[in-house]
């Protein structure tokens, strides 16, 4: 489920060896998930699920616009959008662009799909840098000579942890969860349909990839501190549903078919997500303990 992701270290190995292959060929063909279409959905009130079939990105309607949170691949854009217009909302309407994270999968369609809008970007304080310059600053994958891994976008508000992002009615509340990268974040809102309210975690699961090093590296230092900080605080975190960055990580497809109807509690396994929290830290713990 938490698998390692490796496109941007194939991108790079193609142009080492200069070999003619697009960010969009190799990312389709190790990850061919990432850019398969999915059928959007209402997921609770004013939430909906507008990615792809495992990229999740997240629509948040109010009347004064909207939230679209992460962008998935440049080559998925207009999916993306015609997922929003299939649910009856118009994709200029987006006000507010937010990420879980400044990697490639997330962000990738974030120039152009900022461009159509004119929708301000948000991002927390340490992913900003690497989204303005379209992940050459990376910790991990930048810094290789290669340039630009995805289209730089001007940053219009740094977000630090607990901030609110107010639209339209909608608050929404930044949670900082580095280590996957410096900036990843979480989100909690409140929304509300015909029955009740509901408290929702959009989460960024803190999955360790195979290059970090531990406790630390030249690049990010604190990288073991902040994996650590992230377990105890998302460990902390009370709602009552629940999805993430990846639509694997939260099981969309096994908790719900792409045919059914509107329905909140397939996303209210709480208990799930705290163990996966769990896993997330022991697999941390094996590696201190492989590298000690």
């Amino acid at each position: 489920m938490f698998r390692t992701i490796r496109y941007i270290s194939i991108l790079i190995l193609c142009l080492g060896v200069n070999c003619f292959c697009t960010v969009a060929q190799s990312t389709d063909a190790a990850h061919p998930e990432w850019s398969k279409p999915y059928t959007p959905f209402r997921i609770a009130g004013n939430l909906y699920y507008v990615g792809t079939y495992d990229l999740a990105c997240y629509l948040i309607t109010t009347p004064e616009g909207h939230i679209l949170i992460n962008t998935a691949l440049d080559n998925t854009v207009d999916m993306l959008r015609a997922n929003v217009e299939s649910l009856g909302f118009k994709f200029k309407d987006i006000k507010i662009i937010l990420i879980s994270q400044a990697h490639f999968d997330h962000c990738g369609g974030m120039a152009a799909i900022q461009k159509m809008t004119g929708a301000k970007v948000m991002i927390d304080e340490k992913d900003a840098p690497v989204v303005a310059d379209g992940g050459n600053s990376d910790y991990l994958y930048g810094g290789k000579g290669v340039g630009s891994l995805f289209t730089p976008v001007k940053v219009d508000r740094k977000l630090h942890d607990h901030e609110l992002i107010e639209l339209g009615g909608t608050k929404l509340e930044i949670l900082h969860h580095p280590g996957h990268t410096k900036g990843s974040c979480s989100y909690l809102l409140t929304v509300k349909d015909e029955q009740r309210s509901y408290r929702v975690l959009i989460a960024n699961i803190p999955t360790m990839l195979s290059e970090v090093k531990l406790p630390g590296m030249p690049t990010y230092p604190e990288v073991g501190k902040d994996f650590m900080n992230t377990y105890a605080a998302m460990k902390k975190l009370k709602f009552d549903i629940w999805v993430a960055a990846h639509a694997g990580q939260f099981m969309l497809h096994e908790v719900r078919k792409e045919t059914d109807g509107y329905n909140p509690d397939a996303f209210s396994n709480v208990q799930k997500f705290y163990a996966t929290i769990d896993e997330m830290q022991e697999q941390y713990n094996e590696r201190v303990k492989a590298e000690k």
